[in-house]
């Protein structure tokens, strides 16, 4: 024990000694000298029991000294293992354009980015300021840079930061691209022999931002409605000038802001988790359009680094007074949205998100098809015209940004709105068109955030080992093992279970997907029930049964898994 004790405090020195950050030096330091205090020890051994690995699309995690900790000197290192992938694949001499959001060490982590690339060899641009990470998406083809980097957190809590990476096509890393980056950073070695010059890169003007809120234009169909009176929150993010830009271009009425929550603030005081999805996150929105009164047609929110966008419709007699549409049921109206538009190409979701997608697709002899989670998998489907994931994202506009983009999505959600508005009609409305026409396709998620993540891999291995045979009362008619990979898709860690339905239980089928979230300490449990609809008056007794079957899995899945 005191030879791995001297040995950590050795490792934690030697890291000490080349950190460029006084704030992250000080810190380390203050750990080594206490380090023979158990728990600080403990605190030690954990910053160095590895170093951060590239999951989605790049880096994440909290902010803080040492390898397991997103700081300078791990993004420096990542810098030049970029760096080096790109020299070694033949582009070595061009462009990396690089953003960011207002979270801390944001704005630092892109400098250091910035000059690492131009030390070696290459050419950096930054964008003029903390903005959407859609707008980096769309300056790396704009530009015709040969990698992007945007340094972001998205919507995990205030102590985290990321770092996530683009090539070429304007879309987020995939393998075996990955690997050849992970394998050049651990080739890295110390830090002073990375050149990092303090001049050289560009800083771009608004021009780049002029060219993107020129493409959201091709978002809308000229001469559409644009009455929609709309309440929004940027979540304490970068999103609210581009957005309300967007709305001015696009002449939709300036979108009352919610005051508390329109400033970047990187300690996002008024939310535990500024994510739209968690609970409380939208009370303040809500509390605005109820302020704001009866003519507020929309709640609309991006997360910090606007590449998501959460929609809530009036719900009159409920508390708040409003409804949080789940990512399936605005992923189905920008869907249905897209097809009275004729659109043409290839509609796409990935596994965990609803199958609704694929009868509005059949239905309008589009062309569909079922990624991997994320966007670095969708934005890859060839001939795509829209792609949507449960988790609030949503590509409409492929063309111009190849990937998830709350700032585009948001626009045709609220030109939607505006269309159904001025037939005396709502969102609300057209789903329940939908229920009738393809069935009921109703959505929840069990999500279970821990501190070990060996509880996660306990439950995955009580699920393969002991496979439930039953969920809900439904007999479990097929189980995948996405480990295994399929004909469409490459191996992941996964769980697919189809459910078969009965006349007796009024589903038509079910269908579960189990699997480690790729961002956040989390278990996530993805779970969808169909229940037909014969009619407007059916579609009551519908929820209900659907509610009751999504509970029920949600207990048994629990149960099964152990969690």
């Amino acid at each position: 024990m005191a030879t791995d004790h001297a040995e950590l405090i050795n490792r934690a020195q030697a890291w000490l000694a080349e950190d460029p950050d006084p704030e992250t030096r000080d810190e380390l330091a203050k750990l080594v000298e206490a380090a023979d205090d158990d728990g600080v020890a403990a605190e030690l051994a954990a910053r160095f029991a590895g170093t951060l690995q590239f999951g989605t699309a790049g880096l994440r995690g909290e902010l803080g000294a040492g390898p397991m900790r997103m700081n300078r000197s791990v993004v420096i290192r990542a810098a030049a293992g970029l760096a080096a992938y790109l020299k070694a694949q033949g582009d070595g001499a061009g462009l990396v354009v690089i953003g960011y959001d207002a979270r801390h060490k944001s704005a630092d982590f892109a400098r250091d980015t910035a000059a690492v690339m131009v030390g070696a060899g290459l050419r950096a641009a930054l964008l003029p300021r903390p903005l959407p990470t859609p707008v980096l998406a769309f300056a790396i083809r704009h530009l015709g840079a040969v990698a992007g980097v945007e340094v972001t957190a998205s919507h995990n809590p205030p102590r985290d930061n990321g770092y996530k990476v683009y090539l070429g096509d304007g879309s987020q890393i995939v393998p075996p691209a990955d690997a050849g980056i992970a394998a050049e950073i651990a080739a890295v070695g110390p830090l002073d022999g990375v050149p990092r010059p303090e001049a050289g890169w560009e800083t771009l003007d608004e021009a780049v931002l002029t060219a993107y809120l020129e493409r959201t234009d091709a978002v809308l169909t000229p001469g559409s409605p644009r009455d929609t009176r709309v309440v929004y929150t940027p979540m304490h993010g970068v999103g609210r000038d581009t957005l309300v830009a967007a709305f001015a271009r696009a002449g939709f009425p300036a979108p009352v802001v919610v005051a508390e929550q329109a400033e970047p603030d990187p300690d996002f005081p008024t939310v535990a988790f500024p994510n739209p999805e968690e609970p409380g996150a939208m009370d303040l929105a809500f509390a605005t359009a109820r302020a704001a009164g009866a003519g507020v047609d929309l709640v609309i929110a991006n997360d910090p680094d606007a590449d998501r966008c959460a929609v809530a419709v009036p719900a009159p007699g409920s508390p708040e007074g409003w409804r949080m549409l789940r990512g399936d049921e605005v992923g189905a109206l920008l869907a249905a949205s897209l097809v009275s538009k004729r659109a043409a190409g290839t509609f796409a979701t990935t596994i965990v998100s609803s199958q609704l997608l694929s009868r509005i697709a059949a239905a309008a002899a589009l062309p569909y098809e079922e990624t991997l989670t994320g966007f670095k998998w969708l934005a890859r489907v060839d001939g795509l015209r829209y792609a949507f994931e449960e988790a609030l994202g949503y590509c409409v506009d492929p063309e111009g940004v190849r990937d998830k983009d709350g700032i585009t999505a948001a626009l045709l959600i609220t030109e939607l709105a505006a269309e159904l508005k001025q037939a005396g009609r709502g969102l609300a409305d057209l789903l329940d068109d939908l229920a009738r026409e393809f069935g009921l396709h109703a959505t929840d998620q069990l999500s279970v955030r821990v501190e070990d993540l060996s509880l996660i891999a306990d439950a995955m291995r009580r699920l393969r080992e002991q496979p439930p045979a039953v969920l809900a009362g439904l007999a479990v008619s097929r189980a995948d093992d996405l480990t295994q990979g399929t004909e469409a898709l490459p191996p992941t860690d996964g769980l697919r279970y189809y459910l078969a339905g009965s006349p007796e239980s009024g589903i038509e089928s079910a269908r579960v997907v189990v699997r480690p979230s790729g961002t956040e300490p989390k278990l996530k449990c993805y779970l969808e029930v169909v229940v037909p609809v014969a009619s407007a008056e059916a579609l009551p007794e519908a929820r209900t049964t659907a509610a009751a079957a999504l509970a029920a899995i949600k207990r048994d899945v629990s149960a099964a898994a152990g969690i």
